[in-house]
């Protein structure tokens, strides 16, 4: 870990020359030239996410060619010439034709079997390690231990996160196709099974499948709690997250939305794209759904403080947001470790996360924070007392 951080001072913003902010070398400019220069950030942004993307095929950006296939399952809304792949990864222009590795019946996927009581970011409130929604939404008045999260790991995503702890989801191949068949069977033949959790990469690309692998499961499975959750970046096609959101509603789950930041230019540095269309499918599914069950919210968000970059700024801008549709809102702030193209970053400091925390809490009631362990602390009571 020292070797990390010994690197990581070493890091000087290549548009202010700043030492004092924290720069990734894998973008090599700081939070603030970010914000305030725009234009002189986004080469860098650009040449960054194209060397994230090379050794996996992947385009740099969105394609938008003349003449090309649109896709509008994602905000990205990709239009694909041909012998170009989507965004994703998932779909190609072949000679005309669209060509995809998913559709309603096949994902391109890993499931497999995760025990209660569950790692999941929304643990802290769910049915599965709280027993809320007993009787109708969970089989134990306390947590579930006994039972299971069928985890639906989906390759392919819609962003391209620098710091991605989930980064073998690019590996996108056929080699990883599930039929609907044999994903029916693998919950039909386990009754362990008490929820379904959607992942990635992201689900968004393959949300078309989830939605009738999850109707279909659930059908035959009627007499069973088969809880159905999702864990996105939420800017998928509206249409398809209302019907994502109807399932966890009425099953017991959730929808976690994974909120990155809320500064427009900062999703782009991070992200490689723009993440407003988040936003807007929060806001929708809170005003058609949450209050159709607050008792237990159907509706969540996630942001990983990343160093340097998700600051308390960041922090208050999202949780303001979630505060002007309710309060009541449950939000968690996770603690990074170093991945993927941002390595030389070191895990978020116990002042960044109190300052992030605080920021959270003046307008939220309900504010986790989680992967506590990485600070060596077992309890946010610990974090506060420090």
């Amino acid at each position: 870990m020292s070797r990390i951080l010994h690197r990581f001072k070493e890091n000087h913003c290549k548009i202010c020359g700043s030492k004092d902010a924290v720069a990734s070398s894998a973008l090599g400019i700081c939070v603030n030239c970010i914000r305030s220069k725009p234009d002189e950030a986004l080469p860098h942004i650009e040449q960054a996410h194209r060397e994230a993307r090379k050794p996996y095929s992947l385009p740099p950006k969105p394609p938008k060619t003349a003449g090309g296939i649109p896709c509008n399952l994602c905000s990205n809304e990709c239009v694909i010439g041909i012998g170009e792949k989507g965004f994703c990864g998932l779909r190609k222009n072949i000679n005309g034709k669209l060509e995809a590795l998913t559709n309603p019946v096949k994902g391109v996927l890993h499931g497999y079997y995760d025990p209660h009581v569950t790692n999941c970011c929304s643990a802290w409130f769910c049915p599965a390690t709280t027993g809320a929604g007993y009787p109708k939404y969970a089989y134990t008045p306390k947590a579930e231990t006994g039972y299971a999260n069928y985890a639906v790991f989906f390759y392919g995503c819609n962003f391209n996160c620098l710091f991605c702890q989930n980064y073998s989801h690019k590996e996108v191949n056929a080699t990883h196709t599930v039929p609907l068949e044999n994903f029916k069977r693998e919950l039909a033949a386990n009754k362990a099974y008490s929820c379904i959790c959607y992942f990635g990469g992201s689900p968004e690309p393959q949300l078309p499948f989830a939605i009738n692998a999850s109707k279909k499961t659930l059908e035959e499975n009627s007499a069973r709690i088969l809880r159905v959750c999702f864990e996105w970046n939420g800017c998928g096609n509206p249409k398809l997250v209302r019907q994502a959101a109807e399932l966890a509603l009425n099953t017991g789950g959730n929808i976690k939305f994974d909120l990155k930041c809320f500064s427009r230019n900062l999703s782009l540095a991070l992200s490689g794209v723009d993440n407003s269309r988040a936003y807007q499918n929060f806001e929708m599914v809170y005003r058609e759904f949450y209050e159709k069950r607050a008792e237990l919210p159907i509706l969540t968000a996630t942001t990983l403080l990343v160093p340097g970059y998700v600051d308390a700024y960041e922090i208050e801008c999202i949780a303001r947001f979630i505060s002007e549709l309710s309060p009541e809102v449950p939000y968690s702030l996770l603690v990074f470790h170093p991945s993927f193209m941002m390595c030389d970053l070191p895990i978020t400091s116990s002042r960044q996360v109190r300052q992030c925390y605080d920021a959270a809490k003046k307008h939220l009631k309900n504010v986790n924070v989680g992967n506590l362990h990485l600070l060596g602390l077992g309890s946010l009571g610990t974090l506060l007392r420090i």
